[in-house]
């Protein structure tokens, strides 16, 4: 794919906020000095800033953002516009209230905090189109705007009555005739039947009721709605500056989980975005885990961003130091913001933004990390680890116009499928814990360095060796085909536990399972056994014993032959891993969840087979060091990065430069320090 981005070099920069600071000039000529100074182009400018820009209804200032476009590009500096639709100012508030959002228990907020606005609001979607198109008309034509920002972050509910009468619309559009909604939803139990459409409430008091179809469904509406939100705010951007890109800046899960943002479809938005930005804010150095498990889990997050659009995408935020919301604010450590900052780059990220440019004295965020703090100085450690990544992306502009290379591996991530299985009044809700379930099977692939894609049930499969599919709670039959021709075509397919319980409307399936499942499996899944955290089975596979937690399918085989088998309980003997083969591929189902030696010794033996692993110019002995690959017609990047705390070695073969120190050639052994990188060059 084509990124639309028309830029030649990495973007360096992030948040500017100078209306923070228009009442003292030298501050910003200062900030001005030390963008150049730390190799910073690109500034991110307007996304809080609408109380600055039109202070009172109808009157607007735009002088001071004049005067900042004016700087950056005496600069050669580029600019990303914000429109500032997340941050209302207190006037529109107060004169327009229905603007603010309601709570699920009917209450309407007080003016405060961000995001606190109605999606449906016809005043606030009209107010945000005048904004946006003053912006547009002001500077559309600026040689140095380069993308547009599209408010900040979107996400939250709104219950009002507005929102109300739309859900209601959505459903109509979906089911009609009402008697489609309640077979859908089951309603004749516990007398839930509708008779009558303005019977239909968003799911309350807490964004949940008994029927699951109707608090699926509200995270459906929940998502498009926002859309449409988003759609209403291009209009006069996308008239008036066609060839400008557009963008919002998309979320991962707070640490210390390190997931997919949960409350909006990003597969279903990344569809309307020219390119896919995200904040990424992985919370390193943590008590908890190794430095290096949580970069595999970071690594997956932008593998995850990248594979929303199969294309490179920006990294919106991260923080040069620390935050202030983690549970603990601790500051990254010498080292680790390279390390950080060329991992995101490595997975094809085409930029390194930062919230923020320079620290807000005061509110919520006055302690939230940044390139110049409250200390007004460019002598700060954290200071001289921005400008080391602004001449890192420097010496890698070669490496600018290079896309990762071609993944073979695909998992299957679904948002309805995430909602519905933790939803699902079964199993144990402590340890459902799909998206954990995707990084466990994710981790053989990073650490051996093979890249990996994801996919939705829309996407096509053929492009594919290897399709893992986890825990695919609730499936559909259109899905189930595409899986079976995927198999039958020639593709290998992993399946789970906790597969094809459901339908799309939430209604279990009858009979023993989908007729496609039992012809791509060779067999079908008689029923689930849940264990209490401290109980375990054993799992006897390739002359090994592994442990087996939380979850074992039961299993009738038809076609399948046995890999591995449970050691006890009544099941003992019986099928834990299977095998099928189908036309011209094979399916393989992973019954219970184990311990994760046993997926490493079963992806190895899948990657042998199918001879994934890649022949790379660089080879390391452990598995703390990540190698990721991005190319181009001519040279071949590696990325070479160690998430230990101490130093290693890999070996280069020779004709290798060291793309970080001006291609000098290098071959042999060399030496990566804790938390180091290294960049090497190979010509094809």
């Amino acid at each position: 794919m084509t990124n639309p981005l028309k830029v030649n070099e990495f973007l360096h920069g992030g948040d500017y906020n100078p209306d923070q600071w228009l009442d003292q000039p030298a501050i910003i000529d200062q900030d001005f000095k030390f963008f150049k100074e730390a190799k910073l182009n690109t500034l991110t400018l307007g996304i809080f800033s609408w109380a600055k820009l039109e202070p009172t209804e109808g009157h607007y200032d735009f002088s001071w953002l004049d005067d900042i476009f004016d700087r950056a590009a005496a600069q050669n500096g580029k600019v990303i516009l914000a429109t500032p639709s997340g941050a209302r100012p207190q006037w529109l508030a107060q004169k327009y209230p229905e603007v603010l959002r309601v709570a699920a228990n009917g209450q309407r907020n007080q003016f405060g905090e961000r995001h606190n606005h109605c999606y449906t609001s016809p005043i606030y979607r009209e107010k945000v189109q005048t904004i946006n198109r003053k912006l547009a008309e002001r500077y559309g034509d600026r040689d140095n705007l380069v993308l547009w920002h599209i408010s900040n972050e979107y996400g939250g509910q709104c219950y009002c009555e507005l929102c109300q009468a739309e859900f209601r619309n959505w459903l109509k559009r979906k089911y009609q005739p009402l008697a489609n909604l309640n077979h859908a939803y089951w309603s004749d139990f516990w007398a839930h039947t509708y008779t009558d459409w303005s019977q239909i409430q968003a799911p309350a008091p807490q964004g949940e009721s008994d029927v699951m179809g109707l608090n699926l469904d509200w995270k459906r509406f929940v998502t498009d709605r926002t859309i449409d939100f988003y759609e209403n705010e291009i209009k006069p951007l996308r008239e008036l500056t066609p060839n400008i890109p557009i963008t919002t800046n998309f979320m991962g899960g707070n640490p210390p989980e390190s997931h997919v943002f949960y409350d909006l479809d990003y597969q279903k938005f990344a569809q309307h975005v020219d390119i896919v930005s995200w904040d990424s804010y992985p919370n390193w150095s943590n008590g908890y885990e190794s430095s290096a498990h949580l970069a595999m889990k970071t690594a997956l997050m932008n593998d995850m961003m990248r594979s929303l659009k199969h294309d490179n995408y920006l990294i919106m935020e991260n923080t040069p130091s620390q935050v202030n919301w983690h549970p603990v604010n601790r500051a990254k450590r010498p080292g680790m913001h390279e390390m950080a900052s060329l991992q995101e780059i490595a997975h094809g990220a085409d930029s390194v933004m930062y919230f923020q440019l320079h620290q807000s004295r005061g509110a919520s965020e006055m302690f939230h990390g940044s390139v110049i703090t409250n200390k007004l100085s460019d002598q700060t450690r954290v200071f001289h680890d921005v400008t080391t990544v602004g001449k890192d992306l420097k010496q890698l502009q070669a490496a600018h116009n290079t896309q990762r290379v071609t993944a073979k591996v695909a998992i299957v991530f679904d948002y309805d499928n995430m909602w519905a299985l933790d939803d699902a009044r079964n199993y144990a809700q402590a340890t459902k814990q799909y998206w954990q379930t995707i990084q466990t099977h994710y981790q053989y692939f990073w650490e051996h360095d093979i890249p990996v894609e994801f996919v939705s049930t829309t996407d096509d499969l053929t492009a594919y060796d290897l399709v893992i599919d986890p825990m695919h709670f609730m499936m559909s039959d259109v899905f189930a085909a595409k899986l079976k021709a995927y198999v039958a075509q020639g593709g290998h397919l992993v399946g789970t536990y906790i597969t094809g319980v459901v339908d799309r409307n939430f209604l279990a399936i009858q009979g023993v399972w989908l007729p496609d499942l039992q012809a791509t499996y060779g067999l079908t899944v008689t029923e689930t056994d849940t264990y209490y955290p401290e109980q375990h089975n054993q799992l006897k596979a390739f002359n090994q014993t592994y442990q087996v937690n939380d979850y074992s399918d039961l299993l009738d085989l038809t076609t399948a032959k046995t890999l591995g088998t449970y050691e006890q309980d009544f099941y003992a003997g019986s099928a834990a891993v299977t095998e099928n083969q189908l036309e011209r591929g094979t399916a393989y189902y992973l019954a219970a969840r184990t311990e994760q030696s046993f997926l490493t010794d079963f992806y190895q033996h899948i990657v042998q087979q199918l001879q994934l692993q890649p022949s790379l110019a660089v080879t390391k002995t452990t598995a703390a060091v990540s190698i990721q690959v991005r190319e181009n017609a001519t040279t071949n990047y590696y990325f070479v990065i160690n998430f230990s705390h101490v130093p290693t070695t890999v070996t280069v073969k020779a004709g290798v430069a060291d793309a970080l120190n001006a291609n000098q050639p290098v071959a042999g052994e060399q030496l990566i320090g804790a938390y180091g990188v290294r960049v090497f060059a190979v010509s094809k």
